[in-house]
């Protein structure tokens, strides 16, 4: 039984991604990631203007002249949610955790995804994998997966992306699309993530708070790191300290953007302090207009 107060939280955040995915998202799914597979529907007679790579030799021999293949567009698809519920996710200064900022971005995408039919599927993984739910269709079944995500309890406390991605990789044979939300503290992934690149359209989200990264003034502090449990006192007003925390992060993030853009990924960064709708929906409208440019 999912208690009320997890149900109310699934009901608003039900109720704000629709209005954003109707509002400002409208077409824009389909748009650029419709048409990745193409399924054989017959051959017709080679007509000026075609493109010869289409010609189906075979076909042309046989017939004594020239035949191109037509292809019909594969209209479903697989979307797969890859979602971090290591101890780091309970982390948060704003309004919400991180936890259920992942949940609100995965109900956008999910929402996204049902309008169009397709299927939707989660991995939730800390430094295992916590839980799967196969892809399937409906509303009812994206649902589930919010409330999944809110109320999961995991056992283990770690990170392993490079697990998850290679779990992933196991259970998708076909090619999907992918979003994987996570902060991304963690190491020694790339080689699977380059991988799994080569044959999914693999999209790493972002989710960070700035106050990770920029410490304020607040005097001596006692910080627990959730994932280890390691406790560190540090006095937050030593400039020097602070100055070398900002240093650290700054160079940490540069590294894992130069990474995805070696591999020519796109990829959001979200910051929890801001509007989670904002880089989402800046996604999907480059990508829609980089695919207009490329015709």
């Amino acid at each position: 039984m999912i208690p009320k107060d997890v149900i109310k939280k699934i009901r608003k955040i039900e109720i704000f991604t629709n209005r954003v995915v109707t509002e400002q998202l409208a077409g824009q799914y389909h748009s650029i990631f419709k048409g990745k597979g193409l399924n054989f529907l017959d051959v017709r007679q080679y007509q000026f203007g075609d493109d010869i790579r289409d010609i189906d030799w075979k076909v042309s021999a046989r017939m004594d002249g020239l035949y191109i293949k037509q292809y019909t567009e594969e209209r479903e698809l697989t979307v797969n949610l890859l979602v971090d519920i290591s101890s780091s996710g309970i982390f948060g200064t704003v309004d919400s955790s991180r936890f259920e900022r992942m949940a609100e971005i995965a109900s956008m995408i999910a929402f996204s995804a049902i309008r169009n039919n397709d299927k939707v599927g989660l991995i939730l993984f800390s430094d295992k994998i916590e839980c799967y739910i196969p892809p399937k269709k409906g509303k009812k079944h994206v649902l589930n997966v919010i409330s999944k995500i809110l109320t999961y309890q995991p056992e283990s406390k770690g990170t392993s992306i490079d697990n998850a991605l290679q779990f992933f990789a196991s259970v998708n044979k076909k090619t999907s699309v992918a979003f994987m939300i996570s902060d991304f503290f963690d190491d020694n992934f790339q080689h699977s993530l380059k991988i799994v690149n080569r044959k999914h359209d693999f999209i790493p989200i972002i989710v960070r708070d700035n106050m990770e990264e920029s410490l304020p003034s607040m005097g001596i502090v006692h910080f627990q790191n959730p994932e280890t449990g390691e406790i560190l006192v540090i006095d937050t007003s030593d400039k020097v300290f602070l100055k070398m925390v900002k240093g650290e992060s700054e160079k940490n993030r540069e590294t894992l953007f130069n990474s995805f853009k070696k591999l020519s990924m796109d990829y959001i960064n979200i910051d929890l302090n801001s509007s989670f709708a904002e880089p989402i929906v800046s996604f999907f409208k480059k990508r829609a207009a980089r695919k207009r440019r490329r015709g």
